[in-house]
Order: C-alpha cells, then sequence, then structure tokens
C-alpha cells in the first residue's frame, strides 16, 4: 500500500461536491440536522401503515398526483426519486436534498494488483466493492497490521494484505473462520483468524494501537463497536463502510457525537431503516417477490381494518416466501390466526386483493417524497461518526469510495491520528 495518496485517477469521479474533511463536517451536519428537523413531518409518516399521510392536506396537488401514478412509474423513479417532476414543493425539496447530502469521492490511490486467483469463492459484486474500498484507503502512513472487522472468510483483509503486513481477521462464525484460515495458508498469506464476537465485553482485548482496523459494511452496531473500540484502544488508522443503521439495540438511535446528541431529532428504528430502502442490486425475480409480498401485506391490512373496525395497522411478522405460493384467501387466513384475529363474515377475497394492489402502486409513489431524504439522512447518520471520532483525536475524512450502482452504501470514513515517527 502506497504511503500517500495519490491524485484521483482518471475516471474518478468530478464536479462541484468533493469529499468532507474535519473543517466541513461540522456545518455540513449542522445544516443535514437542521433540513431534516424542518421537514420531518414529510419523511417520518411511512405511506406502507398510514392510509392518509398527515402531509397530504397541506400538499394536495402533489398529494393527487402521486397517487394516480402506476406502480411502473413508482419503479422507474425509486432509485433516482429527485428526478420527479412532480407539484410543488417536491423539486424544491429534491433540490436541497440533494444540495445538502453531495459528498463527492474520497482521493483514489493506486494499489498492486490482486494476486492470481485471489478473488476465487468471492461474488463479482462483492469483489469490486473490495476493490474499491482498497483503492480509497489514503492513509498517510502505510499501515503495518490489518485488522479485518467482521471478517467472514477474510476476503477484504487479504486483498489488503502486503508481504510486510500482517492480518488479524475477527469473526464470529466457526465456519467462516475456518474456511477463511484454509484461504489464507492456500495463499501462503501472514494471517491469523480469530473467533470473536465483537459486540463481547472482552473484545477491547483484540485491538491495540499498531492496528489498522478497516469494516466494510459491518452492520450498525458492529461498526459502532469498532469506531469507540479503536479509538479507545489507541488505534492510530481506521478506515469504514457503515451499513444497516437499524441494526441497533434499543428502540431509539443512541447518537455518538456531542453534535447529534445536542439535536432535537429522534430517530425510530423504522426511521434508521430508511436510508437502506434502495433496490439497486436487487434482480428482477427478487423484485417481483418483493412487490408480491407488499400488496398482500396491504390486502391483508385493508382486511384486518375491517374486520377490527380500528382503522389503524397492525403489524405482522415476517414469513417465509413459501406463504407466497399460498392461493391469497389461505395467506390472510393464516396470517390471520397468527395474529389471534377471528374472521367474521365472508370477505370478498378477489376485492381485497385487487386493492391490495391498488395500493401498492399508491403506497410505492407516496414513498418517492418520503425518499428525497434517504440519503440527507444517511448522511446526518455517518456525520455522527466522522465527529465523534474528529473529537477522539481523528482527521477524518469522509466521502464515496464507488458507485451508487456498485452499492447504495458507497459512504466511507478514514481516520487518521499523527503518528510518531
Amino acid at each position: 500500500m502506497p504511503a500517500k495518496a495519490a491524485e484521483p485517477a482518471s475516471g474518478a469521479a468530478s464536479g462541484p461536491a468533493a469529499a468532507l474533511a474535519d473543517a466541513h463536517l461540522l456545518s455540513r451536519f449542522q445544516a443535514l440536522d437542521h433540513f431534516l428537523l424542518q421537514h420531518q413531518a414529510l419523511w417520518r409518516p411511512r405511506p406502507f401503515t398510514e392510509r392518509q399521510l398527515p402531509w397530504e392536506t397541506e400538499h394536495p396537488a402533489l398529494a393527487q398526483w402521486l397517487r394516480q401514478r402506476t406502480l411502473s412509474d413508482a419503479e422507474a423513479a425509486h432509485n433516482h426519486p429527485e428526478t420527479l417532476d412532480a407539484p410543488a414543493p417536491y423539486p424544491q425539496l429534491a433540490a436541497q436534498a440533494a444540495q445538502l447530502a453531495a459528498v463527492g469521492e474520497l482521493p483514489v490511490i493506486a494499489i498492486t494488483p490482486a494476486p492470481p486467483r485471489l478473488n476465487v469463492d468471492v461474488p463479482g459484486r462483492k469483489w469490486q466493492q473490495i476493490e474499491a474500498f482498497a483503492s480509497h484507503l489514503g492513509f498517510t502512513h502505510t499501515p503495518r497490521h490489518w485488522l479485518d472487522w467482521c471478517a467472514g472468510k477474510g476476503h477484504l483483509g487479504r486483498r489488503l494484505l502486503h508481504n510486510d503486513q500482517h492480518l488479524t481477521c475477527l469473526e464470529y462464525d466457526p465456519a467462516l473462520i475456518q474456511a477463511g484460515q484454509a484461504l489464507s495458508q492456500h495463499h501462503g498469506l501472514n494471517a491469523e483468524h480469530r473467533l470473536q464476537d465483537v459486540l463481547a465485553d472482552n473484545t477491547d482485548q483484540q485491538l491495540s494501537p499498531q492496528h489498522t482496523p478497516v469494516a466494510l459494511h459491518a452492520c450498525g452496531d458492529l461498526h459502532v463497536r469498532l469506531i469507540q473500540l479503536a479509538s479507545a484502544r489507541g488505534c492510530n488508522q481506521l478506515a469504514i463502510a457503515p451499513c444497516c443503521y437499524n441494526r441497533t439495540q434499543g428502540p431509539l438511535y443512541q447518537p455518538l457525537s456531542s453534535a447529534a446528541q445536542a439535536s432535537a431529532l429522534q430517530l425510530s428504528l423504522d426511521d434508521l431503516g430508511l436510508p437502506l430502502s434502495e433496490t439497486v442490486t436487487a434482480g428482477a425475480r427478487v423484485r417481483r417477490q418483493r412487490d408480491l409480498s407488499m400488496a398482500r401485506r396491504l390486502g391483508f391490512d385493508l382486511l384486518q381494518r375491517q374486520q377490527r373496525g380500528i382503522d389503524a395497522y397492525l403489524p405482522t411478522p415476517s414469513l417465509p416466501s413459501s406463504w407466497l405460493d399460498k392461493p391469497f384467501a389461505d395467506y390472510c387466513r393464516d396470517l390471520a390466526a397468527l395474529k389471534n384475529l377471528p374472521l367474521h363474515g365472508n370477505p370478498d377475497w378477489d376485492a381485497l386483493e385487487a386493492a391490495g394492489q391498488a395500493r401498492l402502486a399508491e403506497v410505492r409513489n407516496l414513498e418517492l417524497l418520503r425518499n428525497l431524504f434517504r440519503r440527507p439522512l444517511e448522511l446526518w447518520l455517518v456525520l455522527d461518526r466522522a465527529l465523534y471520532l474528529q473529537a477522539q483525536g481523528y482527521r477524518v475524512q469522509l466521502g464515496q469510495f464507488c458507485d451508487y450502482a456498485l452499492t447504495p452504501r458507497n459512504l466511507m470514513l478514514l481516520a487518521e491520528r499523527n503518528q510518531r515517527q
């Protein structure tokens, strides 16, 4: 790994947006905080659970315009809701959201090509993410000992490892530890794979100042734990691409930085799931299955409101995909039984199923307004982590490490303390 970052490579992201560094972290966080607080009545309510959204009375033209669109219309705009030519205040909000969420690419460094067959056993998209992550690790000082956090089989760590470096992989699944150790031995690499639940009390013993921890898409509490322990144990460098902010204990988000702790914004688990709602990497079959599942749940939602005489959403458990093979009537009867909901009368199953399909189109289109706030909320969360690291004495850079199409979770934190020569 080179000692210093090179100039951005040919073809790297360009334009007005730049990666964020120390001096700009707090001001961007405060601007996002104001924006999210000011418009929380637009992004907090979930169209899937509320038949009429509070903001529809204030913006009837926008609500009507969205509700009359088709499911195909919603699908076309899902990943880029900012491009929709919708009535006010949609365009103004889209422009503001895009401006506040704009973050450029981290500087690209030259990396040594991977040894032959190192990517065997790694899915293509995952390997591309690993390559992109590695090509943005522009530390001032060359790492000596990589620590692959929540390593799985250790694919990331092996890609980063050079002959004069060490690698430790932490993973809680014994089968992945065994498979990873076999791969490292096969390639003749100086790597140790350790069994460790990173949320356990003794995990701090696994970190020391000479380690450079890296985590590519460690979920929720897993990457937060790394940030806290690495700074407490004196690690001079770390790099994290956060993921799955809703994978956390407790009903509310626990902010890390003093700025986030001072904010009036309190985030539920549902709120934390908003940044994860894209389907960029989902195939056609997965999307069809998702739509069928949502339509059936929405049809059942209409049924349960009729049966209970209560116009309120009834949470239901996750169901095996095999449930989608059942006739709609059986699906509803079995789900009602799971919820201990007795069914009365003779429901019109065909009408309920058709109504669920119609509601799906409305829900997916109404969600487009909420989706304008996906990236601002995600950046708010990543900046909370960046500001925490800054307070622990790190110089911090925040930017993209790959294209959105490769993974929507393409934000990366690069943190480094001054080291004695």
